[in-house]
């Protein structure tokens, strides 16, 4: 009956099924990246679907990283490759239709938690702080707006990845849905200074004046969108 209804399902969605299992499988089997999953054969009569359904599965994971096709070794357990993963969500509908106030309040959330995570850091490693004020002296000197909504995507991106917290950069890609739709706002000196303070506040340690700071920082846009409707 199962296989049955596996088959009787269309090819894109027999895709998502095959793939969700294939995700059960490694999850439930402990695998690690770098081990091996059982063949395609023995996969395809697993799951009762044909070779070619499980092949197009396998490359929805591959594209990912969830999965990787080793020549000689088959399918192995991959490292999920956060950048392509946060390409991949920048393009999806459901990201291009949240509120203002849902994108606003998601980068407070997500930009404020890391905080503590980014100051633990940098205590230890002067290059996150360093990294992060070459971004910012980038921005000062930026020649247009254009370049000036890169600079400061790149810098809120690189806050988040400071922090260590690899699985938030996938939350990133809120970023990139940011500013392609608000980034007209952007006024690039009182960005200067508001990154200045949250990444001098993080080096001191003092994780409660950079929270304020991205509040303010953040929360500028929710002001100037209320304003103009």
């Amino acid at each position: 009956m199962g296989k049955l209804m596996l088959n009787t399902l269309s090819r894109p969605k027999l895709r998502e099924v095959v793939a969700g299992r294939l995700k059960t499988y490694i999850v439930d089997e402990n695998l690690k990246p770098g081990d091996r999953l059982p063949t395609e054969a023995d996969l395809a009569k697993r799951f009762g679907v044909s070779r070619l359904s499980l092949r197009e599965a396998t490359k929805s994971l591959e594209f990912l990283g969830i999965l990787e096709a080793r020549p000689g070794r088959g399918l192995v357990v991959g490292q999920v490759d956060m950048d392509r993963v946060t390409e991949y969500l920048g393009f999806h509908p459901a990201l291009q239709e949240l509120s203002p106030r849902v994108l606003i309040d998601t980068r407070v959330v997500l930009e404020a938690g890391v905080l503590p995570h980014v100051a633990r850091r940098m205590a230890g490693d002067p290059s996150l702080f360093e990294t992060l004020e070459g971004i910012n002296e980038q921005l000062r000197r930026a020649k247009d707006l254009q370049e000036g909504v890169e600079l400061d995507r790149r810098f809120h991106q690189q806050l988040i990845a400071a922090s260590g917290l690899t699985p938030f950069l996938a939350f990133g890609d809120l970023l990139a849905v940011f500013f392609r739709r608000y980034g007209k706002y952007l006024d690039i000196a009182a960005a200067v200074r508001g990154h200045k303070v949250i990444i001098d506040s993080l080096r001191s340690g003092d994780v409660a004046e950079a929270d304020r700071e991205v509040r303010r920082h953040v929360e500028f846009y929710l002001t100037l969108l209320e304003a103009s409707s």
